[in-house]
Parts: structure tokens; sequence; C-alpha cells
């Protein structure tokens, strides 16, 4: 069976990639979420083990000490971890695996995982992602500066990812992302198996 591929897909606070990421599971059935710990608090309308497993700071530190994370970070004030167990497993019966983390952690999942693909989330300008984090309604203001100052930082990691995905309309956006993971799959190093029976069949025929 083919193993499935561990994507990372990261971007700004309010660029989208929730949505990106519900679309591509609604549209498509050959996708999973792997979902985070995280020691911030749940928003409205969250769920634990939906969005997030949350957990306390003591049970995260917890986890981290078991290795029981592939990979963690720390993100205004509030850590962010992905649990092993869920990835491999998926991995291992052939499902992708979407990673939606931020830059730091990306990184450290692209040490691990060299053939982990990584895919980036952005609006077209500042402006524009002003607006949609004004538009959620969910954070105060210096909140929406501390983010847009965030995101000045993390525009610096973008060159470490694989694609760039512009995010202006989000049924263009989730096609891309699809193409992008067919294309992905397509890949020589990835059908080793695939060219050495192609290769045998021919130097073998009857």
């Amino acid at each position: 069976m083919e193993q499935g591929l561990l994507i990372v897909l990261s971007g700004f606070s309010g660029a989208g990639k929730g949505t990106i990421i519900n679309k591509l599971l609604e549209q498509y059935d050959k996708y999973a979420l792997s979902i985070s710990a995280t020691t911030r608090k749940p928003r409205e309308g969250e769920v634990h083990a939906r969005e997030y497993f949350f957990v306390s700071t003591e049970e995260f530190l917890a986890m981290i000490e078991n290795d029981e994370l592939i990979e963690h970070a720390k993100y205004v004030d509030n850590y962010y971890g992905t649990p092993r167990a869920y990835v491999e497993e998926k991995l291992q019966k052939g499902i992708d695996v979407i990673l939606e983390i931020e830059v730091q952690g990306a990184v450290k999942i692209k040490e691990k995982f060299p053939e982990a693909v990584l895919i980036f989330v952005s609006t077209k300008d500042a402006k524009i992602l002003e607006d949609r984090l004004k538009s959620r309604n969910t954070e105060k203001a210096n909140q929406i500066e501390d983010r847009l100052l965030r995101a000045a930082k993390e525009a610096e990691y973008m060159k470490q990812y694989d694609y760039i995905l512009i995010n202006e309309s989000i049924e263009e956006v989730t096609k891309d992302f699809n193409s992008i993971i067919e294309s992905e799959h397509k890949k020589t190093f990835r059908n080793k198996e695939l060219i050495e029976f192609i290769k045998d069949s021919l130097k073998n025929r009857s």
C-alpha cells in the first residue's frame, strides 16, 4: 500500500487555513486532519478532540517528556504540538495527513521528515489580512496588532516552504491545494517500487 503524505499547512492568522481544511475534508475523502494539542483556552464553538486537544501546561510538558509529540512550539504564550500516534497510524493506511501548524513547528517537521510537503497560505497583502482579522470579532485591537507583528516575523520563513497559496477564493485555493498533493504523489522518488516493477516487466517479458 502506498504511504500517505505528511502535509504541513501554515499561514498567517486570518489567511484562511481552517476554512481551506474544512473545504478539503468536505470535498475529498483522502485527507485526515491531525488534531493538535494546545494549552490555549477554547474559542466559542470549539470542542475538545475536534479542533484541538485542550490540555493544561502540566499535561503538555508531560507529553513532551514522554516523546508523545512529533513537534511542539510556543505561540502567543501558549504551547501547541502534534501527537505522534494518530499521524503515524493514518500515514501507514495510505491517508494524507494535514498538520495545521505554525512556522517553527513546520521547520522541525521538515528536519525530521524530509519528504513532508510544506504549504504556506497567505492573503495578497497586509491590508486584506488585517481586515480579515478584524472581521472575526474574536480579539481586541492590541491582540490583532500582536498577530500582525507576528505575521511579519513568520513571513521570513515563507521561503522554506515548498509551495505558497494566495487565498483569494476558497474554491480555487482548495483546488490548487489538491492539485499540488496529486502531483506530489506522482513524483518519482515516491514511486520507486512502481518504477522497479515496470523495469522488471520489461526485462522479463516473454
